[in-house]
C-alpha cells in the first residue's frame, strides 16, 4: 500500500492551488505589459531595459507556479519535495542577481528606489526564503516560510507588472503635443510652388476713399 501525503503538505493543497493557478493565470499579463512596451518605444531598442524589468515578472509567476506543482505532487516523504524546492529557490537566486547587473548596467531607464526593492531586493529575499524552506523541510516553520515566499512572488510579479505598465502611459500621455495650424496662414495658390510654402495674409486696413473725376 502507498504511503499517504505527508500532513504537513496535504494541509497546505487548498493555499497551492490557490497560488498556483493565480501564477499561470497571471503570466498572461506580462502579454499585455509587453505589447504596450512596443507600441509605446519609451524603453530604446537595446532590450536591456525589458530583460532587467520586464521578463524577470515572467521568471516570479513560473517560480510560484513550479513551487506549487512540487507540494502538490503526492510525496512518500519530505526529502524529494524538499530539494526540488531548495534547488527552485537557488536558482531563482542566482537569477535574481544577474537581473541585479542587467538594471545597474541598462541606460534605458534610470531606477529609483522602489525599483530596487521590488525588482532586486524582494526577489532575492522570496528565493532565498525557498532555499530555506527546502532545506528545514520538516521544520513546523517551513511550510509557512515555503507559502509566503511563494505568495510573495506572485505578489512581486503583480506589482512590477502594474508599474510598468503605469509608468508606459503615463510616458505616452505626457509625450509631445501635435502643433496646431498658423493662424492667418493660407497655402501659396500660384501653381509649381512647394506643397509647404505658406504666404501670410495681412488683416484688411481701413479702406481709402476713391478719387471721382472733375
Amino acid at each position: 500500500m502507498l504511503e499517504p501525503v505527508p500532513l504537513t503538505l496535504k494541509d497546505w493543497e487548498t493555499f497551492y492551488v490557490i497560488v498556483g493557478s493565480s501564477a499561470g493565470a497571471l503570466t498572461g499579463l506580462q502579454f499585455v505589459v509587453l505589447t504596450l512596451i512596443s507600441e509605446s518605444g519609451i524603453l530604446g531598442s537595446s532590450g536591456e531595459a525589458l530583460s532587467a524589468f520586464g521578463s524577470p515578472n515572467v521568471v516570479h509567476f513560473c517560480a510560484a507556479l513550479l513551487v506549487s506543482a512540487i507540494f502538490s505532487v503526492p510525496w512518500h516523504g519530505l526529502g524529494p519535495p524538499g530539494a526540488a524546492v531548495a534547488l527552485c529557490g537557488a536558482c531563482g537566486l542566482l537569477y535574481s542577481v544577474s537581473v541585479l547587473r542587467r538594471a545597474r548596467s541598462q541606460r534605458d531607464y534610470k531606477p529609483v528606489f522602489e525599483d530596487w526593492a521590488w525588482h532586486a531586493a524582494l526577489p532575492m529575499l522570496a528565493y532565498a526564503a525557498l532555499v530555506m524552506a527546502g532545506l528545514q523541510l520538516s521544520r513546523v516553520y517551513a511550510p509557512y516560510l515555503a507559502g509566503g515566499a511563494a505568495l510573495l512572488l506572485v505578489f512581486i510579479g503583480i506589482h512590477n507588472a502594474w508599474d510598468t505598465v503605469t509608468y508606459v502611459t503615463l510616458e505616452r500621455a505626457g509625450g509631445p503635443k501635435p502643433k496646431t495650424a498658423p493662424t492667418h496662414t493660407q497655402r501659396h495658390p500660384k501653381s509649381g510652388s512647394s506643397p509647404g510654402s505658406v504666404r501670410k495674409v495681412e488683416p484688411p486696413g481701413p479702406a481709402q476713399p476713391r478719387k471721382t473725376s472733375a
